[in-house]
């Protein structure tokens, strides 16, 4: 008998997480990841990261689904989720809320 190993295509996590505003002409909001999501997430995509380090996934908040990057951010030493207007408006999230988050890492870049 012969066992068989098979890796899921698709990693999940789900954390808690604060929204937060970077002030500047753009004006974007992220999420900081957790700092061990992060570290497991570095681990997990070594093989499939692009040439500066994002990683595709599709995020949850509050219902809402949607396809992104996560980008590594060296001042935390972890990634940040962008998080655009129409999904804090449609989950009624502003800068400051914390919010529960789920992540699904998407390999087939």
């Amino acid at each position: 008998m012969t066992a068989c190993h098979t890796r899921s295509v698709t990693t999940s996590y789900s954390f808690r997480a604060e929204l937060w505003h970077n002030p500047g002409e753009a004006g974007w909001h992220f999420i900081t990841l957790p700092a061990e999501i992060a570290e497991e997430i570095r681990e997990e995509t070594v093989l499939f990261r692009t040439g500066f380090g994002s990683v595709k996934v599709t995020a949850d908040i509050g219902g809402h689904s949607w396809q992104t990057s996560i980008f590594p951010d060296s001042k935390s030493r972890s990634y940040l989720l962008p998080v655009k207007k129409a999904v804090r408006t449609a989950a009624r999230v502003s800068a400051g809320d914390e919010v529960e988050v789920r992540l699904a890492l998407q390999s087939d870049a």
